[in-house]
């Protein structure tokens, strides 16, 4: 275990400090600039279309899903663990610097996913009995043909299947498992039995079963958390200005914080604020665009304009939450790691710490835990949807049933297994997703400023007197 999870880690080193970095940012940086930052030009479009016909009973869809529901399930995947554990990792890592890397991710990360969900709107397949297959497997093989374009799809397909339906799992049910056993003393094996059996029983009822779920659960539960947030941000509110100069002051002298030299230090804050921005949001994973692909929506533009609300949802509200209460409590004021200390805190238990400040160790540590449940599961059940469609590729309709067997035996042993060593193997892979996925969007930069114009041009047709301005300028 310990020899393979130093291997891991040399991996992931270079893969979060130097590929992911050129990758993720040059491909935000690419399609702001194409699409003249979509992620502020049509904000306000992706806000409307999300929040402007809300329900929580979209119902069932016959070879696809609601706008809303697509919307919900690539949030049920990005709104878990990375925004609780994985922020609080690095912070403890990174200092509170690497929160500001994290909102850069995601605002260069918004163009990007915009671009996913329309190439995933524009290529995706439709069977002969309904259902509707996209993702990046297939907007892959649309760029590069022949025996090259198979392979890219396939591995791809594999990383996907290891990162989220499997290695995934297993985080999400570890961290179900610690944040149980540490709020109410449940073993741990308790929990991934519990966990499991009723993941399996969303399994089998496949994409429609995880949207119904999944537009129920997410908006509950990023209600539920805001509120417990905000509560704490009241209580500290005197802290909050001196939380928000903690954030900017360390995201470009971290050495104050982390020790070492100032290059050290600053590719430290970076590495991490784009390995756990990218773990939050997934904007350029490739994972969240199998749920966009599924979208009943009028034009690929529209579902590229929700899209962006998911990353701002993600990052900017939920994650955002974790970085201010935690930094407010613990670094900040006579926070217990003001002096730079950090014995006996994990990344683990960092947010428990955070909230049990305000709310009492028995009460903060138990709402850490139900909102930990609640993200983790919903995550777990898109990640194995988006899988599923993957491994359906791969081997066909056939290989379902096994594929969910395993994947809940995964969810079970993500309860039992090293934390670290479940978390430095689902960094790997999902940054491994990173690469053909990316090789695939830069080539089709055309085809997304291409169903932006068309998208602009429908608005403007829809009405006139509103998006006049929009297309005027293009």
């Amino acid at each position: 275990m310990d020899a393979l999870l130093k291997a891991v880690q040399t991996v992931n080193a270079y893969l979060s400090d130097y590929i992911l970095i050129i990758l993720l940012i040059g491909t935000g940086l690419y399609y702001s600039i194409r699409t003249r930052f979509v992620q502020v030009r049509c904000f306000k479009e992706g806000w409307r279309r999300v929040f402007g016909s809300f329900s929580l009973h979209g119902g069932k869809h016959t070879g696809g899903m609601t706008s809303f529901q697509a919307l919900a399930t690539a949030i049920a995947a990005q709104v878990g663990t990375g925004n609780i554990v994985g922020a609080c990792g690095a912070i403890l890592i990174g200092g509170p610097g690497a929160i500001f890397w994290m909102w850069i991710i995601a605002f260069f990360g918004m163009a990007t996913i915009y671009a996913e969900a329309v190439l995933a709107q524009e290529t995706r397949v439709v069977k002969p009995d309904g259902t509707v297959l996209g993702g990046p497997v297939y907007y892959i093989k649309r760029v590069f043909r022949g025996g090259f374009g198979k392979f890219l799809a396939g591995f791809f397909s594999v990383a996907i299947i290891l990162a989220l339906g499997f290695m995934g799992a297993m985080v999400q049910s570890n961290s179900i498992a610690e944040a149980c056993t540490t709020a109410f003393g449940i073993p741990g094996w308790v929990v991934g039995v519990v966990i499991a059996v009723l993941a399996g029983l969303v399994f089998i009822g496949g994409a429609h079963r995880v949207a119904v779920v999944t537009e129920k659960m997410v908006p509950v539960m990023a209600g539920l958390y805001i509120v417990g947030g905000l509560i704490v941000l009241i209580a500290r509110i005197r802290f909050i200005p001196e939380t928000f100069g903690l954030i900017f002051k360390y995201a470009f002298v971290p050495n104050a914080i982390i020790g070492g030299g100032i290059g050290y230090a600053l590719k430290t804050a970076i590495s991490q604020g784009v390995k756990r921005g990218l773990f939050s949001n997934e904007a350029g994973m490739g994972s969240t665009p199998h749920a966009h692909a599924m979208a009943k929506v009028k034009n690929p533009h529209e579902q590229g304009t929700v899209a962006m609300i998911g990353v701002f949802m993600d990052t900017f509200v939920v994650l955002t939450m974790t970085a201010l209460v935690v930094i407010s409590t613990l670094y900040a004021g006579d926070g217990i790691l003001a002096s730079g200390s950090a014995e006996g805190v994990m990344k683990t238990n960092m947010a428990q710490l955070a909230f049990s400040s305000v709310f009492g160790r028995k009460i903060g540590s138990a709402f850490v835990a139900i909102c930990l449940l609640f993200f983790a599961f919903s995550t777990i059940l898109s990640w194995n949807l988006f899988g599923r469609i993957n491994v359906q590729y791969l081997f066909g309709n056939k290989s379902n049933l096994i594929y969910s067997l395993l994947a809940v035996v995964f969810v079970f042993l993500g309860s039992c297994l090293s934390n670290d060593l479940v978390w430095e193997l689902t960094d790997m892979f999902n940054q491994l997703m990173v690469i053909p996925n990316v090789m695939a969007l830069i080539p089709l930069g055309g085809v997304v400023v291409a169903a932006l114009h068309r998208g602009l041009a429908a608005n403007a047709a829809a009405a006139p007197d509103e998006a006049l301005s929009a297309v005027e300028k293009e």
